[in-house]
Parts: C-alpha cells; structure tokens; sequence
C-alpha cells in the first residue's frame, strides 16, 4: 500500500520523500544492503545503503518504509527509508534509516538558513577532499575559518541516549582524527549526526559499540571540533530538521 500521509505531515518539511513511498512488512536483511518486504501478499526486495547494524530497528512484522528508485532500471525498484518502530499504534514511531539523508539535510538545513551554528558562511561545497579524506561538505564566508562538516545517521537509542556508531566504524575513528586536526590548523570542524528518532532525550558516543571512537569522540570535543546531534523529525512525508541534542556520556 502507499504510505499513509496525516495532516500533522503536510507542513513544511526540508526533506520530502519522493512520491509514490510504500509500506510494506519487513521480513528479512540479506548481505547487509538487501531487505526483503512484503507488499499487497507479495514479496519484495529493497536497497538499503545502510551499514550498520540498525539494532533493534529489523524486527520481523515491522512496518516500514520505502522510496521508489530514481532510475527505473535499477536491480532493486525500491529504496529503504524508515522502520516503524514500537509498532503502528499510538506509541510507535517512524525511525529513518536512510544514511544519504544526513548530507542532504545539512546541506538543505545551510540553504534554509537553520544552522546556527553556520551563520555568516555564504558557500557550501559537497564532499571536499582534505588530507586523507573526504569530508562531506566544506563552508566559506568572508573573514570566517573554512568549516568543515562530517554528517553521521544515528537510529540508535538506549535508555533515553541517541548513540553512535551502532557497529565498529574505523572510517568513522578516522574523520574523528581529521577533525582534530582541522581544529589544530585554526579551521573549524563540526560532526553533524542526524538523530533519526523522537525518543533519544541526549547524545553520547556508544562505547559499549566502539569503545575506540568513544574515546576519540571526548578527545575531539576536548581539542574543539564542534558537536551538533541534530533531531530528525520522521513522519511518511519526509524528514525536518529539529532541535540540538545536549551531550552526555553513555555510562
């Protein structure tokens, strides 16, 4: 069936979801970036760019999400979006899944004007190779430090704690070293994780996951590079831009 859009979902939202969005019912992940729905009592297969763990999200009999591919000829029709989580009745929610999301929010957030934390700065410039790596965007304004910007997804949250990472990511403890170092040359450096789920009250590294980028990520914050965990507001029209969640440790 096509997913059902509320009045609540007819504001303003930065991010819409495609037209023509299904709900289907999870039924399985195969090699990480299959997922298998059902839709209407037939099977159907999906593209997931995600690649973590999305623990606790992937349960069989769940609601979710997805967008129809842009290219028409694409192996999989479908693309994985969101997963209802704590099921369809009044006490569920959509969690987003989606990790190109991050990006574009960050971007259409800078256009928007609803970055604060980037007022002044009149460029952005899609991933931009520093170094050994390519961060996701880079920010200009005139007498304004270059800023940096590395965007993160997070699905996860434990006793009211938005994690990341939901699995060891040595790609994730490298940008976290970049960062570092950008802040050391007098530029500024910001992660912005993309907190995809209502129920998350704060944000800390999950070092119960990776202890490795745990440890980094408070070594970073120490040397300066900016934190900014994001809300995602998920409805089955897209996606908004929300509030700055406090930092806290995960234990």
């Amino acid at each position: 069936m096509d997913a059902p859009v509320g009045k609540d979902d007819m504001r303003k939202i930065l991010l819409p979801y495609p037209a023509g969005c299904a709900t289907g019912t999870f039924v399985r992940r195969v090699k990480r970036f299959s997922v298998e729905m059902t839709r209407d009592g037939e099977s159907v297969w999906v593209h997931s760019n995600n690649s973590g763990s999305m623990l606790g999200l992937l349960r069989p009999g769940a609601t979710m999400l997805a967008s129809p591919a842009a290219n028409p000829d694409r192996k999989l029709a479908w693309t994985h979006e969101a997963m209802r989580c704590h099921g369809d009745g009044p006490q569920g929610f959509w969690v987003g899944v989606n990790t190109s999301v991050p990006n574009r929010m960050v971007e259409a957030a800078f256009h928007a004007g609803r970055l604060p934390w980037a007022q002044g700065y009149e460029t952005f410039r899609r991933e931009r190779k520093r170094g050994d790596s390519r961060l996701d965007a880079r920010l200009d304004g005139p007498g304004l430090p270059t800023l940096w910007v590395e965007c993160k997804n997070v699905t996860m949250v434990e006793d009211d704690v938005a994690c990341f990472p939901d699995a060891v990511t040595e790609r994730g403890s490298k940008h976290l070293r970049e960062m570092m170092d950008i802040v050391s040359r007098g530029e500024r450096a910001a992660m912005f994780y993309l907190v995809q789920r209502p129920d998350g009250v704060c944000f800390g590294p999950a070092d119960v996951i990776d202890p490795q980028y745990a440890a980094l990520f408070w070594e970073a914050v120490d040397a300066g590079v900016e934190m900014y965990p994001h809300r995602g507001i998920v409805s089955p029209a897209g996606i908004d831009l929300g509030e700055v969640l406090p930092l806290t440790r995960c234990r």
